[in-house]
């Protein structure tokens, strides 16, 4: 069964059907039997994109098999269809099509771009890979070995090994009993690697399905011939799983991983934010971008420009079990570490007091020119829809997103930023080769 057509001119934001939207591109929303939603937006052109969203990602690996969504995605290209791995490759680029994807906590996605000609090609691959997978046990100890290497990686990046530290302190991993949760990376744990077995990632396979996926593409077709192929396509496709994994914040805590060989001390910040369906969103979005959206934002200037305190320094929405989280971050000196949390808890510290009008209006500008231009690319344009599918459950055009980033008034973000705290939460995560508390013990003691 699939939805029919629905919506009005007006009315560009819809659950189903079709927009006839006069200011920009036709958008169609089905539902397929499986449960697969497929968001369609026509664009002239030679070219399509597709971005296929699972909600199946490391955060859903059973606990004490952490590594298993990594691990299958990669297994799911060893052969399909009948085809080897070789020749699986072979057939993708014989069409002349790009591939992409990977998978992060929440979703595993699978991307394909290319000529217009080549769209049922390429699905017709996907669909093998997906559907038909040969799943060869020969194979499953070097792809073990991969993730064992990745995981070795991870030492040569603090940035990302705080990424993971953080995620293991700010959340509650019992809160995503049965499943693994947040507090490990896609490549696993060196346990869970060891566990992993060629039957217990079968049975994992069997959470791919069409419900709570969304098919986001961008090409140049007739609607109707669309909605075939992807009925068609899909029509042996099971219906899967999708289980929401909780993530329970755990605020005021502090930590700190010792890096004996680093340079830096690498500070990460977690604090509560505003849900994706959340009528604020949008607020906390520019407010955001005013706190770290570019060379005059307020963590850029304090941190880096007055006081050069870091090199790097950011903040980031993060969106884990349907909720949004603040993620600040700041690289510095181990015997600046100090001075820079001060400064980034402070800057946290001052948004209840509101933007300023020149604040407003930059970071109001600078979001509008991101919604245009991310628009422009078919790739960057096939993930936004199936984003907005996933999250918002709905397809937002770039005419509704501009119309309300200009309806928002300074007056209306300095009235939700009254109520919104993030300092006065927030978890904080060190990494460096002494913690934060003790270099300042040091620095007293030295004077």
């Amino acid at each position: 069964m699939t939805t029919g057509a629905e919506g009005k001119a007006a009315a560009p934001d819809i659950q189903t059907g079709i927009t006839q939207n006069k200011s920009g591109p036709q958008v169609w929303l089905w539902t397929l039997d499986n449960g697969l939603r497929v968001a369609y937006e026509r664009r002239a052109g030679p070219g399509f994109a597709l971005d296929l969203r699972i909600p199946v990602g490391s955060a859903h690996d059973p606990a004490g098999f952490q590594g298993s969504a990594g691990v299958l995605e990669e297994w799911l290209f060893k052969g399909a269809g009948g085809r080897s791995a070789r020749a699986l490759q072979d057939a993708f680029d014989d069409l002349g099509v790009r591939r992409g994807g990977g998978v992060g906590p929440e979703a595993t996605r699978f991307g394909v771009s290319g000529l217009n000609a080549d769209l049922p090609g390429a699905l017709a691959l996907l669909a093998d890979v997906l559907l038909r997978p040969d799943l060869p046990d020969a194979e499953l100890a070097v792809l073990l070995d991969l993730a064992r290497q990745d995981l070795e990686g991870l030492e040569d990046s603090p940035p990302d090994l705080l990424a993971v530290q953080a995620r293991s302190v700010a959340f509650d991993g019992a809160a995503a009993a049965p499943f693994a949760g947040f507090a490990h990376p896609a490549s696993g744990t060196p346990e869970g690697l060891a566990a992993i077995t060629p039957a217990s990632l079968r049975e994992f396979l069997t959470r791919y399905g069409g419900s709570g996926s969304v098919l986001g593409l961008v090409a140049d077709a007739d609607p109707d011939a669309v909605h075939e192929l992807m009925a068609r396509t899909f029509a042996e496709w099971r219906t899967g799983r999708n289980d929401l994994v909780t993530a329970r914040f755990l605020p005021g805590l502090r930590s700190h991983l010792p890096f004996e060989d680093g340079e830096q001390t690498h500070i990460s910040l977690s604090s509560p934010g505003i849900a994706p369906l959340h009528p604020h969103w949008l607020h906390w979005q520019l407010a955001i971008t005013a706190l770290s959206g570019g060379s005059a934002s307020r963590l850029f200037h304090a941190v880096r420009e007055e006081r050069g305190l870091a090199y790097s320094v950011s903040a980031s929405p993060v969106v884990l079990g349907g909720q949004g989280f603040l993620s600040t971050y700041a690289g510095s000196t181990p015997a600046r570490a100090p001075e820079t949390l001060e400064v980034l808890l402070a800057e946290l510290g001052r948004l209840p007091q509101g933007l300023t009008e020149a604040e407003f209006v930059r970071a109001k500008t600078g979001l509008t020119a991101s919604v245009v231009f991310g628009a422009e690319s078919l790739r960057a344009r096939a993930t936004s829809l199936t984003r907005d599918v996933a999250v918002f459950g709905r397809i937002r055009s770039v005419a509704d997103l501009r119309g309300q980033l200009a309806a928002l008034t300074l007056d209306d973000v300095n009235a939700f930023l009254e109520g919104y705290d993030p300092a006065g939460q927030a978890t904080t995560v060190t990494l460096g080769p002494v913690a934060v508390e003790e270099t300042a013990a040091a620095e007293v003691n030295h004077v």
